[in-house]
C-alpha cells in the first residue's frame, strides 16, 4: 500500500502542478515572448491537450484510489467529489469546448481565427474554456490543500 499511496502523491502533484504551470506560466511566456500569435496559440492548445491527458489518466487513478481506501465511504470524502469536479471540467474542456474551438479556426480558414467573422464566437468560447479552466485550478489547489493534512481525506 505504500507504493498506492506515493503514486497517488505523485499524480495528484504532477496533475495540479501541471495545471498551474501551463495554464499561468507557459502559456503567458508563449504568448508574450513569440510574435506569432498563432503559433503561440497553437503551441499552448498542444500543451493544454497533453495536461488534459494527463489530468485523464491522473483523476482515474486518484478516483480509484480513495474508492480502494475508503470503500462506499468514498462518496462521502472531499477528495472523492473535488477530484471528480476537476475531471469533469477536464471533459468538458477538451471533449466539449476545444472542438469548438478547433471548428472554429478551421472555419476561418484561410484566415487566422483572430482575423475572421469568427472572432468573436471563438472569443466567446475561449473565455468560457478560461474560466473552467480557472476554476479546475482552484479546485486543485483546493485538493492539494485538503491532502497537506492527509491521504484521501
Amino acid at each position: 500500500m505504500r507504493f498506492a499511496g506515493a503514486l497517488y502523491s505523485l499524480c495528484l502533484t504532477v496533475w495540479v502542478g501541471g495545471l498551474l504551470t501551463v495554464g499561468y506560466l507557459v502559456a503567458p511566456i508563449l504568448f508574450s515572448q513569440l510574435t506569432d500569435r498563432a503559433l503561440a496559440g497553437q503551441l499552448a492548445g498542444a500543451m493544454f491537450a497533453a495536461i488534459a491527458w494527463v489530468g485523464m489518466v491522473c483523476a482515474g487513478y486518484l478516483l480509484a484510489y480513495v474508492l480502494a481506501l475508503k470503500g462506499w465511504r468514498a462518496f462521502r470524502s472531499s477528495v472523492f467529489w473535488l477530484v471528480l469536479a476537476m475531471l469533469a471540467l477536464t471533459l468538458a474542456g477538451h471533449f466539449g469546448i476545444q472542438p469548438i474551438l478547433a471548428q472554429l479556426k478551421a472555419d476561418a480558414l484561410p484566415r487566422q481565427v483572430m482575423e475572421s467573422a469568427m472572432r468573436d464566437r471563438f472569443a466567446t468560447w475561449h473565455g468560457i474554456s478560461s474560466a473552467l479552466y480557472l476554476v479546475q485550478s482552484l479546485l486543485g489547489i483546493g485538493l492539494v490543500l485538503v491532502q497537506g493534512r492527509s491521504p484521501a481525506r
